[in-house]
């Protein structure tokens, strides 16, 4: 009989993690903060918060708030630089973690600021892949989003190819017009892989003060209600390319996880449910297990892209 580990047991771009659930980036921090309360190892792997080339303090306070129907965050992308990153938090996941795979995510304010993080952390030990934020604002170019500018996207994706042989997943916005045109594109100039979504944007304004409730004003919305965008998403990406998905957004299920891997997501992120609920990821794991002995599926490789579309 088939072990737990192997049925679940998925490659993406070479990479072999024991199972499709991954905590999502930015919340898991760089891992060590979660490890009192979620058994990381059980997990497949897990995307760290942002990376930059120098430290960023963030967005002023408050960062994150709950509106009752999920959460809107603008944590400014707030981290210690790739220095930092690489002195204290790559060497304690080098030595803590066995079997979860770690993928580290990059953000720059310009093109060169993405190949140059990797260039910084490419021969330190510790993870196994990058995810490029690419829903990031160019500042060379007014603000634009980084995946909304093909010629920039293309530039930025080579130039990472160029410094690292580690397998690159491009993350995309969900804004995005034609996220599968954007996809072929990022696959086109060298990504191994693509990553959808990311938050959308959205206000909440605390009517009281008649301002509103986050420090920076607007911010990244998640939750449950994202998921049927991220669903969709992952769909137009699996029509548009043949590269392994990793889909994100409004996981709290084995069944919302699944609903991502019959879209053709190899790998399934969950965030802001594990922040709630930090047992949760080990939950989804097992009933994912259950899922597929209940359904005598021997490998979850099996369910990956099978969606039947309506005739």
């Amino acid at each position: 009989m088939d072990s737990p580990d192997s049925v679940l047991a998925v490659t993406a771009s070479g990479v072999t993690f024991q199972n499709p659930l991954v905590l999502a980036a930015g919340t898991a921090a760089y891992g060590r903060e979660l490890a009192g309360v979620i058994r990381l190892d059980r997990l497949g792997g897990l995307v760290t918060k942002a990376v930059s080339v120098e430290p960023r303090p963030g967005a002023p306070a408050p960062r994150v708030a709950d509106f009752g129907h999920g959460m809107i965050n603008a944590v400014g992308l707030a981290n210690p630089g790739a220095a930092g990153v690489r002195r204290d938090e790559l060497p304690w996941l080098a030595r803590e973690l066995n079997s979860a795979r770690v993928i580290v995510n990059v953000i720059g304010r310009v093109v060169e600021d993405f190949a140059e993080v990797v260039r910084l952390l490419d021969d330190a030990e510790g993870f196994h892949a990058y995810e490029l934020n690419v829903s990031c604002p160019n500042t060379r170019q007014g603000g634009l989003e980084f995946g909304a500018d093909p010629a920039a996207l293309a530039q930025l994706v080579c130039q990472a190819r160029a410094a690292t042989k580690r397998p690159l997943f491009v993350k995309l916005s969900p804004t995005l017009t034609n996220i599968g045109d954007v996809a072929k594109s990022a696959a086109d100039a060298g990504a191994d892989a693509i990553t959808v979504i990311n938050t959308i944007p959205g206000l909440v304004i605390d009517t009281a003060t008649r301002r509103p409730v986050l420090g920076f004003g607007t911010g990244g919305v998640s939750g449950p209600g994202l998921r049927p965008v991220g669903v969709l998403a992952t769909r137009r990406v699996r029509l548009a390319v043949s590269l392994p998905i990793l889909g994100v957004g409004g996981v709290t299920s084995a069944d919302d996880a699944l609903q991502y891997l019959l879209a053709g997501a190899t790998l399934v992120g969950i965030g802001t449910a594990a922040l709630a609920d930090p047992r949760l990821p080990e939950r989804i794991v097992s009933d994912l297990q259950r899922w597929c002995v209940a359904n005598g599926v021997r490998s979850i490789t099996d369910v990956i892209g099978t969606l039947e579309w309506p005739t």
